[in-house]
């Protein structure tokens, strides 16, 4: 369906983008083959680095002449292959558009382009006291374009919610090459349909973005951590929901099954606290009186004993938060290293999560399969990783997608979803049935087909 890369074609992109922007040798190509997710690994027939929207239009334009696919990456850190180059083709690059246009002190607001990495941009908003909330574990290497492609969100999302919510405007190019903007510099909006929120989540299938308009909000002033530990992971995390109905509305709230703090120890070469606990939370409060964390932690406290904690930490050094925060965020990496895996995504209403973790271990016994849990607690959002560990490559291959369909079925059972932050990419687009119905996922080819009529963008993605 699609043409290979020519001789002429290189020199067209080499017109395009200069030819030093433009690869094709075997290591580099290798390097881009490959994101976070598993052991997948598909080579582009060439990498392109365009500068500006107006490359990125002609590169498309020329995809679109000569049916060449193209598959944009940011960062690499994907975990669901949404950015590999299954059928060839271009792999479009944005890590050269990383710039930090504007920081609006006085209206809360921010200007990037996509290829600037998370954190960095976090920690120039938190100099002028401004705040950009979600915070994936890749934050230090993931571009701000990738968090939108996947509508990422990290632990804080449990307060303060996801990507989704702090963008105000786009300006992207379609996949027939058409420079476009969406939205506003404006907090109400409702001039059209909502292009803006259309693209954030459809993972680089309708559009390349260019240029990113954010919302900022006030840096808190203050932060606690506490670290509640359980010798039982079905109260662990029956205490979640509780939490809330006492009126607490932590800014983070993640679970640690011990297996995956095992895991950390192990992989990270750090002591993780009472990490012989079968179940562990970590509750972050923020705010900017810390007479309100007072009463606070005394309800958490409380709430914590009734479902039997045996052991409460309090940290209010920035030093040792920042330790656990770094804990937290190898725990993935941790994980991976045991053996071949597969990560699932799992996303219910907060008061089932008992009945999930109580199913997928049920699931893990009936296929003999090694499941280790964990995850942002405080928005339903469950990380499981499925493990071979020492099973005999005939039975995983026999056992694995069934269980996984088992899990998903399960999660959907309980009012949830298949994919809360990794998206469905090229891993989980056989699932994708369990979650919707035949006409939704008509209805959303036929919005791919109007933006990429001739499927030349990401192709391969999503849907089967």
């Amino acid at each position: 369906m699609y043409q290979k890369i020519t001789a002429d074609i290189i020199e067209k992109l080499n017109s395009i983008c200069g030819k030093e922007f433009v690869f094709i040798d075997s290591e580099i190509l290798k390097e881009y083959s490959k994101d976070e997710t598993e052991d997948l690994s598909y080579i582009p027939e060439v990498v392109v680095k365009p500068k500006s929207a107006k490359e990125i239009s002609e590169i498309l334009k020329l995809a679109n002449e000569f049916s060449i696919p193209v598959y944009p990456r940011g960062g690499g850190t994907g975990l669901s292959g949404g950015a590999l180059a299954l059928y060839g083709g271009i792999c479009l690059s944005l890590e050269k558009l990383n710039r930090i246009i504007e920081i609006d002190e006085k209206n809360f607001q921010a200007v990037v382009e996509p290829g600037v990495i998370t954190q960095v941009f976090q920690e120039e908003c938190e100099k002028v006291n401004l705040f950009f909330p979600p915070d994936p574990a890749s934050r230090g290497s993931c571009f701000i374009g990738g968090n939108l492609a996947e509508n990422s969100g990290g632990p804080r999302a449990a307060k303060y919610g996801v990507t989704k919510d702090y963008i105000l405007a786009l300006e992207f190019v379609t996949p027939l090459g058409d420079i476009l903007k969406t939205g506003a510099r404006v907090l109400k909006n409702v001039t059209g349909y909502n292009i803006t929120q259309l693209l954030i989540g459809s993972e680089g299938t309708l559009g390349i973005i260019t240029k990113i308009y954010l919302r900022l909000i006030p840096l808190p002033k203050y932060k606690n951590i506490l670290l509640i530990s359980f010798n039982s992971t079905e109260k662990c995390i029956s205490a979640v929901a509780e939490y809330y109905r006492n009126g607490i509305n932590p800014s983070a709230l993640e679970f640690l099954e011990k297996s995956a703090i095992k895991a950390g120890e192990a992989h990270l070469k750090k002591k993780y606290p009472n990490s012989e606990a079968e179940a562990q939370l970590i509750l972050e409060l923020d705010g900017n009186y810390r007479e309100v964390f007072e009463k606070e932690i005394e309800i958490i406290s409380e709430v914590s004993e009734n479902f039997g904690a045996v052991d409460i930490i309090l940290l209010d050094d920035i030093n040792k938060m920042n330790e656990i925060w770094e804990f937290r965020r190898g725990i993935g990496e941790a994980v991976k290293s045991i053996s071949v895996y597969k990560e699932e995504d799992t996303v219910v209403p907060r008061y089932k999560l008992p009945e999930l973790l109580k199913g997928i271990k049920e699931i893990s016994i009936k296929y003999n399969i090694t499941t280790y849990c964990y995850g942002h607690a405080g928005d339903g959002n469950v990380h499981c990783n499925v493990l071979k560990m020492d099973m005999s490559d005939e039975k995983w291959n026999e056992v694995l997608n069934e269980a996984v369909e088992e899990i998903f079925r399960l999660t959907v059972s309980l009012g949830g979803t298949i994919s809360g932050e990794h998206g469905i990419g090229l891993t989980q687009k056989d699932f994708l049935h369990i979650a919707l119905g035949e006409k939704e996922i008509e209805l959303m080819k036929s919005i791919k087909k109007l933006f990429d009529p001739n499927n030349i963008l990401n192709p391969g993605k999503i849907f089967k």
